[in-house]
């Protein structure tokens, strides 16, 4: 029976969308990528195995042609395809509309050979929703050549970079690495990063914090301010002060650096004094809503707030385009279609009212350089938006559904404005000097997009929507000091990176496409070169050593610049400006001044490995180095004889190289890892308690006698950080070995709850939630009641402590909890500590009540507990493991068959690429 043959990537893309399409039309997918270089040598075909180029599977000096094989997995599910191409009367090619997209339809489109004379389609969409298909089945366009040229030089680039420079890494560094264009070049970001935490020195300055009082005719008297200058010159700040720990040289003698003696001077100095008010500046605040989504500002706001990596949340996101929640979710456009802003803008008036609906509809423009081929930023899909509430979902999906929908909504709303005052007061101190502080203040007046939607922030920064009051006062009004204090700082090294700031620091500097970064982050993790340390990244000393090598090596390949300049040519390539096979020339043979890939390769010459893996510790004066051996990383220094790396010790996986200073060395050389200290018998086992140094710190542990069960295994504990192995006792290492302790059990739900110590610190457990101490202590003090209180609290998200409440109301009538008014991510709301209700756009924080309160409470209790997703809903993409499974027992065709279709790759691109444009 004839029929139209879609092929689409997914089997739920399939499901979807065969069902708006109908009889008539049989809607398969491909399962992802049906064609790529052999992976191995058992796939490389036989005739090209004994060639020079063999191995690479592209024959570098026939214009880079690459060798294309079907995996064995895949090739049963071939033979499905060309099956049902056999009773099709059209072909439609339903990829992502992007390069790998393309890539794909032109990779089916060759290796399937519909028959002459059936018409080939390529057949796009941004969202998958009953009209977007039928106008894309309706409006087909051909295969765009160009785009495939671009994404096939991509995948020749990194298969060039990673063939010819891994084995270099595996003969001097250690084997089983790999080496790849934009991954190398992520992973020295990170170490970057590092070395400037290294070197960095901390510096210290003073300034005077005071609390300011207004006069009683003030309704708010009490405010406060930090000093500003003395005898005119301005204080020294943290941004005053360079990675040297010293002033920097546009600073020197334009600053006070302010020491604590100096600032308790000052302070005495100012006790007695009075202060008048010099200037009042204030100007009108106003800040725009921020641009929909693009992939890049999705996964950092998705680490922000959910606490995504950037992998979950491309997963997430894909399974919501999938089943026709949002549009695709690869795009470097933060355009919306005139449909897309109607809704958003018909939701604004119907949730927030007409006042929050600006006049005309905002346009964002794309402020990526050469951003990728025409999509609209995320959004939800459709002509209208569900709410999130209308969507059925759960879990992940709804999270992520969530902020896109807010993020949509928000930007097609009005400004937020306000104002902005800076007080400046001053007064004189006995010893003389002329001390002005400084108050700033904001206040928003209409909170416009601020009420749907408020951006996350990194490192601490200030949220757009946070206000501080200050009174109203004029220039000449006198105020007096309610308090003052010096306050000493010190300076910090600079953050290290997190997914979302690395996303960011990648994308700024135009290095790699936005749609690689989550593969990017998963590998450079999954290699060993980078750790977790809570959401920071922290290199490895193995990527130190990878990334000297390919410094002083690989100088070129692994610069900042030459790799967005790849880009650039990227770009081009897809743009028709420039050649495929000039461009791959350059690239691995050079080209004038410029020296090629496989020269570097070829002309290595001697590279010392030790020292490479080699890295002074505390300067090269110490004698002690740090080495990164097969095993991991240890130390080697002189002994007590004055030896020369004569002693040894292991480094901790997870110590973070910048917290190895000369001071951690001497620890370490002092308890190496594996040396038992014994502290005596346990009271209640009578088992030998030893303490000893780990991978992962210090810990204590039992020692079972020899004729223990295998499964028996000995209870540990790591120290706390107020404990040491040369201080440590039996009885706090009874105390440790005694942890996780009960604390009691839920009178609600049933649960348990323990007190735990884990890699990252304290914390309680119930069930599957856990929630962090502040102090080790914590984990033998804490009882039932104060645990009952904690997860009695929202649940907080990263390393932020709790914000203060907002407004406090009183006791809820209901469960008799004090309630609150708190800011979240999304707006202002109530909470008892057990129910959380969202403030209405009537509502507002000033003016809300405790029975206003009750009454949002008691409609959200009625609706129940919040939804949580179902064990099952992560299960989805079985069906597809499930597929290759089967796919696999079919037996890998002959060689020679695969040169048929792959071989005379550019002939045969020539062929197909005419056929598409006939149909």
């Amino acid at each position: 029976m004839s029929h139209k043959l879609v092929i689409v990537e997914s089997p739920a893309k399939a499901r979807n969308i065969g069902g708006f399409l109908g009889d008539g039309y049989v809607v398969e997918s491909s399962i992802g990528h049906i064609r790529d270089l052999p992976m191995s040598a058992a796939d490389t075909p036989a005739e090209i195995k004994d060639k020079p180029w063999g191995r690479l599977a592209i024959d570098v000096d026939n214009e880079f042609t690459p060798y294309y094989v079907v995996p064995r997995d895949k090739k049963q599910h071939i033979a499905k395809l060309k099956k049902l191409l056999k009773d099709a009367d059209e072909l439609y090619l339903a990829t992502d509309e992007d390069r790998e997209g393309e890539a794909i339809a032109w990779h089916l489109l060759d290796e399937l050979k519909p028959k002459k004379g059936v018409p080939v389609h390529r057949m796009v969409f941004h969202e998958i929703t009953k009209p977007a298909i039928q106008a894309a089945v309706a409006n087909p366009r051909t295969i765009n050549d160009d785009l495939v040229e671009a994404q096939e030089t991509r995948r020749i680039l990194d298969r060039l970079y990673g063939y010819e420079v891994s084995p270099v890494l595996w003969k001097k560094v250690m084997s089983g690495l790999s080496a790849g264009r934009v991954q190398s070049v992520a992973t020295r970001l990170v170490v970057d990063r590092e070395r400037e935490r290294i070197k960095f020195k901390v510096a210290s300055y003073w300034d005077l914090e005071g609390t300011f009082d207004a006069g009683s005719k003030h309704d708010q008297r009490m405010f406060g301010a930090r000093v500003h200058s003395v005898d005119g010159a301005r204080v020294a700040r943290g941004s005053d002060f360079g990675p040297d720990g010293l002033l920097k040289s546009s600073a020197e003698g334009k600053v006070v650096h302010l020491d604590r003696t100096r600032a308790e001077a000052l302070v005495s100095g100012l006790t007695d004094s009075t202060y008048d008010v010099r200037s009042v500046e204030a100007k009108p605040y106003r800040r725009s809503p921020y641009a929909p989504f693009r992939t890049t500002t999705l996964q950092q706001e998705a680490s922000r707030k959910l606490g995504m990596g950037a992998s979950v949340t491309m997963s997430v996101a894909q399974r919501l385009y999938e089943n026709g929640h949002i549009t695709y979710m690869r795009t470097d456009s933060t355009t919306l279609s005139s449909a897309a802003v109607d809704a958003a803008r018909a939701q604004v008036r119907e949730l927030y009212g007409a006042e929050y609906v600006p006049d005309a509809p905002r346009v964002y423009a794309s402020k990526v350089k050469n951003a990728q081929e025409a999509h609209e930023a995320i959004r939800p899909a459709g002509e209208t938006f569900r709410t999130p509430a209308q969507t059925g979902l759960t879990g992940e999906q709804f999270r992520l559904y969530e902020l896109i929908w807010m993020r949509t909504v928000a930007s097609q709303m009005r400004d937020a404005t306000g104002q902005s005052v800076t007080i400046r007061l001053g007064g004189a101190a006995s010893t003389g000097e002329d001390v002005v502080f400084s108050a700033s203040g904001r206040v928003i007046s209409f909170h416009g997009f601020l009420k749907a939607y408020v951006e996350g922030t990194d490192h601490g920064a200030t949220s757009d929507d946070q206000e501080s009051r200050l009174p109203a006062l004029e220039q000449g009004d006198a105020v007096s000091a309610a308090s003052l204090s010096a306050d000493g700082h010190e300076t910090k090294p600079p953050a290290r990176y997190t997914e979302a700031t690395l996303v960011k620091e990648l994308e700024e500097r135009e290095i790699g496409r936005p749609s690689t970064y989550a593969s990017i982050m998963k590998t450079i993790v999954d290699r060993g070169y980078v750790y977790k340390k809570g959401t920071a990244l922290v290199p490895a000393w193995l990527a130190f050593s990878v990334t000297r090598l390919l410094e002083e090596h690989f100088p070129r390949q692994v610069s900042y610049e030459f790799t967005a300049a790849m880009e650039d040519v990227l770009d081009d390539i897809a743009g028709g400006r420039k050649d495929r096979s000039t461009e791959l020339s350059e690239f691995y043979y050079g080209a004038g001044e410029v020296t090629g890939l496989k020269r570097l390769v070829d002309e290595l010459g001697d590279i010392d490995a030790r020292e490479l893996a080699t890295f002074p510790i505390g300067g090269p004066e110490s004698g002690i180095n740090l080495r990164v051996g097969r095993y991991g990383p240890y130390l080697e220094g002189p002994d007590d004889e004055g030896n020369a790396l004569a002693k040894r010790a292991n480094v901790p996986d997870d110590l973070p190289p910048d917290e190895l200073t000369l001071e951690k060395a001497a620890e370490l050389f002092a308890s190496p890892a594996g040396e038992e200290i014994p502290l005596g018998a346990h009271p209640e086992t009578g088992l030998a308690v030893v303490a000893k140094n780990g991978r992962y710190g210090p810990y204590v542990t039992e020692q079972l006698p020899e004729d223990a069960a295998k499964s028996a295994k000995p209870r540990t504990g790591s120290l706390f950080k107020s404990m040491s192995l040369d201080t440590i006792t039996l009885d706090e290492a009874v105390t440790l070995l005694s942890l996780p302790r009960v604390v009691g059990t839920d009178p609600e739900s049933g649960d348990e709850i323990t007190a735990q110590n884990g890699r990252y610190g304290p914390y309680l457990k119930k069930g599957t939630d856990s929630r962090s101490l502040t102090s080790e202590d914590q984990l033998l003090t804490i009882g039932l009641d104060e645990a009952l209180t904690i997860y009695a609290q929202p649940k907080q998200r990263g390393r932020a402590a709790a914000a203060p409440p907002l407004k406090e109301l009183g006791p809820d009538p209901v469960s008799g909890f004090p309630v609150v008014v708190k800011a979240g991510r999304f707006g202002e709301y109530v909470t008892d500590g057990e129910y959380n209700a969202t403030l209405r756009k009537e509502d507002s924080v000033e003016k809300v009540t405790i029975e206003r309160a009750a009454e949002l409470l008691a409609e959200r209790r009625a609706k129940g507990p919040a939804k949580t997703a179902k064990k099952g809903a992560k299960k989805a993409p079985a069906k597809k493991t499930a597929t290759k499974k089967t796919a696999t027992k079919k037996t890998a065709a002959k060689k020679t068959a695969a040169k048929k279709t792959t071989a005379k790759k550019t002939a045969t691109k020539k062929t197909t690429k005419a056929a598409a444009k006939k149909a």
